[in-house]
């Protein structure tokens, strides 16, 4: 009988390897930056603040710190995972270099925050035509989903203050333009608050979706092809009266909190007028109904908005609010889309929760926590994070079919980015080898055949 020695075969470690690059996979990130003309937009950008005789263009650090960050890194030292492998990313700025371009392109305060955000609307504007029946506005309209996203600090940082959740840190509020069930979805917005700014403060969702609004091509940026979705944050007679204002005509659908008024309308609902909620494959939802309800309640509210109000069985455990009635849990939401069964309308606005996804998705690529001290400073790295978002949502887009396409942060690193290979130079020409029994290469090799195929900028 043999004796066993573990579970695991032992194997000797020592270093001096050669030809192995590891994070190979990331070179989708790569060539994504290289197709939707990212580098060279940031790098036009960053021009500005580039120094005399600097050996480095700002906008490659930029780019670099957010290949970084797209690739599991969560502060600026981490670019050093990219220093070690110029066969594939490049020279790479050293790590006081890095810090002293985030110190300068903070000082330039709004200045820097147009010039990076431009930069990514001409990007994504190109990515969204590259895409084709694959974008987020292949079938004409586009949906921006907005919500406040938490980000705890351990110390003391510049405008971390207590927050409503009796935590302490940051409140930005972000938004994100929603791919649909067959897709992620890609920021296109992040307003850097102090801890304690308000859920519901109409002027921070306005600037939150002009910020959205630049980042959209021209033709989505006003129209009625453009819902605005928020839950009850964005329930105020400001913003929507924002939103709907002549010339403007965006759509929205926006959650409402149930006030005495609008309880009593729905107190006053009989029951022939409640309606069976759907699922998105057509099928009723179990114990859920919806409404429509009229009366004072609408009186001060834009002309045209509807007030739909549903009710459902709490779920098991769940406490009731005082705002329910009959023992049935209570919501309700507005919105200025006519012509639409109300069943349809509810089940969109319930598809707002694919916006925690990309919440979790945010938290899994930088903003876990915001590194820096100053609130300039942080302000970059939130527009590095959205960088890095921008990527992983763009290059699934470009490049993944199928169940791939939706797989988040975590899972892209884990089966494709972290993949190593062996770099060959062969003809004046390198190439990466990746391993023929890592379960994903197939999946690699056909991404990197999808980006090839597409045409170059320019």
């Amino acid at each position: 009988m043999k004796k066993r020695i573990g579970s695991y075969p032992r194997v000797g470690v020592e270093g001096g390897g050669r030809g192995v690059v590891s994070q190979a996979g990331a070179v989708l990130l790569v060539e994504t930056i290289r197709k939707s003309g990212l580098d060279a937009a940031i790098s036009a950008a960053s021009e500005p603040w580039r120094k005399p005789r600097a050996v480095h263009d700002p906008g490659k650090i930029l780019l670099d710190v957010a290949l970084a960050v797209a690739a599991g890194g969560d502060c600026l030292a981490d670019v050093a995972m990219l220093r070690a492998e110029p066969g594939v990313f490049g020279p790479v700025a050293s790590d006081p270099t890095v810090s002293r371009l985030i110190d300068t392109l903070a000082s330039g305060g709004k200045r820097t925050l147009t010039a990076i955000r431009a930069a990514r609307a001409e990007a994504r504007d190109r990515v969204w035509k590259l895409a084709g029946e694959a974008a987020p506005d292949a079938g004409g309209h586009v949906i921006v989903d907005i919500d406040g996203v938490m980000v705890l600090a351990h110390s003391e940082k510049q405008d971390a203050t207590a927050t409503w959740k009796k935590t302490f840190g940051h409140h930005p509020l972000m938004a994100f333009v929603d791919h649909g069930p067959g897709g992620s979805g890609e920021p296109v917005a992040g307003l850097l608050r102090p801890g304690n700014a308000g859920s519901n403060t109409a002027s921070d969702h306005i600037h939150a979706t002009q910020l959205a609004l630049a980042q959209l091509p021209k033709k989505h940026r006003r129209g009625q092809q453009t819902l605005i979705r928020t839950d009850s944050g964005g329930g105020t007679h400001e913003f929507v009266a924002w939103l709907a204002q002549r010339g403007r005509w965006l759509s929205y659908s926006v959650g409402m909190t149930i006030t005495d008024a609008i309880h009593r309308a729905v107190s006053t609902v009989p029951p022939s007028a409640w309606t069976p909620a759907v699922e998105p494959g057509g099928e009723v939802r179990d114990g859920a109904w919806v409404a429509e309800v009229d009366g004072d309640c609408l009186k001060s509210w834009p002309k045209g908005m509807r007030l739909i109000v549903r009710k459902e069985r709490p779920h098991p455990g769940a406490q009731l609010r005082i705002t329910d009635a009959d023992g049935m849990r209570l919501t309700c939401f507005a919105t200025n889309t006519a012509d639409v069964p109300i069943a349809s309308l509810e089940l969109r606005h319930r598809q707002r929760a694919r916006a925690e996804d990309r919440i979790r998705s945010a938290r899994a690529t930088g903003l876990r926590n915001l590194p820096l001290h100053d609130t300039a400073q942080n302000q970059i790295w939130l527009e590095i994070v959205q960088i890095a978002l921008d990527l992983l949502a763009w290059m699934p887009m470009l490049a993944l079919t199928g169940e791939t396409r939706r797989w988040e942060p975590r899972r892209l690193r884990l089966r494709l980015f972290s993949a190593a290979a062996q770099l060959v130079t062969t003809g004046r020409r390198k190439h990466l080898k990746f391993a023929v029994h890592w379960p994903w290469t197939d999946v690699i090799t056909d991404a990197v055949t999808r980006l090839a195929a597409l045409p170059n900028p320019g």
